[in-house]
């Protein structure tokens, strides 16, 4: 199998594997940082495509077509040999998005947008591309949509960075509807920066162009924004932050600071730290100005500068961040550390959604049920089990037994269990305890 081939004019040759192809964009984006690439859209073949179905969920909605992931599949090589055509001759017309909402457990809505499944497959293959070139130049402090890191090890390092640092203050920072306000114009001069294939930059901006179905049955058709919910949205909104925020805080705010800075973002959340207050001062002026040029807006009741000091614990000052409250505490040994814990917010959010699923579920059987719960519960504590969050995972675990006694008991008018014949049953079907799963060797960096 031989390496994909470039040409001298900067062409990705297309390559007999789909993966040897992604390879040979990646090793050529690692090794020339000023690399344009071209001919990338001969790279969406039935042989790619077909690779971007499987790597599809199966599960999930279908769009505006209601056609789903299992249908697309039984006509499967026809309808892949559909699409090549159709992108080959130039015919690809991407599909309204459909458009649904899902609470955000405060009383908003979250809107999603839920492209075709002929438009997913297209997406992922682009999406693909757009990270085999992305991949390595985006900063190590960006956690959100990329392979082998996330939210969990965000924390993690962030926790990390903040015990081993000279910190003393940090700023929070919220933008308001991130994914809504992404300025079309500003993204397309972002890829072309890497990207010289004008017929992939076109199937982007269709992309990006295509009207939205909502849920009254008006086709709205965007100027601004990446629907939340697209197959590329995530890769398109990393590319964006990654010019807009990461590259600016590295260039200019880090060479400008005499002091020790951090930053931490995860998707369009982030938090900055600063060793010094006039430092944390200037970088919270400047912010909004530097957001504002790329059509962004921050969220003014949710950007504050905190105190974070290990030698200012009187003032119990304390953020948020993916889920998380962070806060200085001292140890059993007697040193400071950084305490974490399930956010207050984040787990009353999380008891009502599984009020809410009880609800619907009460009246499955017990034996299709139980798992379903487990494997809620294990997600759970794989997220939240950090060390020094037992008591909130327990907390959590205590609501959700009480729950589920309470509604199993109201799938008739006749109680289904008393406490002792409920607890057998909590222990027959092995409902796993709350624990921690963080590795204690990582606190060994921690307890200082």
């Amino acid at each position: 199998m031989q390496p994909v081939k470039e040409t001298s004019t900067g062409h990705v040759g297309s390559g007999k594997c789909w993966q040897t192809s992604l390879r040979g964009i990646a090793k050529k984006a690692t090794e020339n940082k000023t690399h344009q690439f071209g001919n990338l859209y001969q790279l969406l073949n039935k042989e790619s495509l077909r690779e971007a179905f499987y790597d599809l969920k199966k599960k999930a909605a279908a769009g505006v077509d209601k056609i789903t992931a299992e249908e697309y599949a039984k006509e499967l090589e026809s309808n892949l040999g559909e699409l090549e055509e159709q992108l080959k001759s130039k015919q690809y017309r991407a599909k309204l998005v459909r458009r649904v909402y899902i609470d955000k457990g405060n009383g908003k809505k979250r809107p999603l947008g839920i492209p075709a499944v002929s438009d997913k497959i297209t997406q992922r293959v682009a999406a693909r591309m757009l990270e085999a070139i992305y991949e390595t130049e985006f900063s190590a402090h960006s956690y959100g949509y990329r392979p082998h890191t996330g939210a969990q090890k965000a924390v993690k390092d962030l926790t990390k960075e903040l015990i081993c640092g000279k910190y003393g203050y940090v700023v929070e920072a919220d933008i308001r509807s991130f994914f809504d306000a992404i300025d079309h114009d500003w993204l397309i001069r972002m890829l072309e920066v890497r990207i010289a294939d004008k017929a992939f930059l076109r199937l982007i901006k269709k992309w990006l162009k295509a009207g939205v179905l909502d849920t009254d049955g008006m086709v709205k058709h965007p100027v601004t924004g990446c629907p939340q919910g697209g197959v590329i949205s995530p890769i398109l909104a990393n590319i964006y932050l990654h010019y807009a925020l990461d590259l600016w805080f590295e260039k200019r705010v880090q060479q400008s600071c005499e002091g020790m800075t951090y930053i931490c973002r995860y998707a369009d959340d982030f938090v900055c730290a600063f060793q010094f207050k006039q430092e944390a001062v200037k970088f919270y002026k400047e912010l909004g100005e530097r957001l504002e040029k790329f059509g962004l807006e921050l969220a003014q009741e949710k950007t504050n500068i905190i105190i974070f000091s290990r030698f200012r614990q009187e003032d119990k000052t304390k953020f948020e961040f993916l889920g998380f409250e962070f806060r200085w505490g001292v140890s059993r040994k007697g040193k400071a550390i950084i305490k974490r814990r399930t956010a207050p917010g984040k787990l009353r959010k999380s008891i009502i959604a599984f009020t809410e699923w009880c609800k619907k579920m009460r009246s499955k059987r017990l034996r299709k049920l139980f798992p379903k719960l487990i494997a809620k519960l294990r997600g759970y504590t794989n997220y939240y089990g950090l060390i020094g969050n037992f008591r909130s995972l327990s907390k959590f675990y205590e609501h959700v037994k009480r729950i589920f006694y309470k509604w199993l008991n109201r799938r008739s008018q006749r109680r289904s269990f008393n406490l002792a014949e409920f607890d057998a049953c909590w222990e027959r079907y092995g409902v796993p305890k709350p624990r921690i799963v963080e590795s204690d060797l990582v606190q060994l960096h921690f307890d200082f």
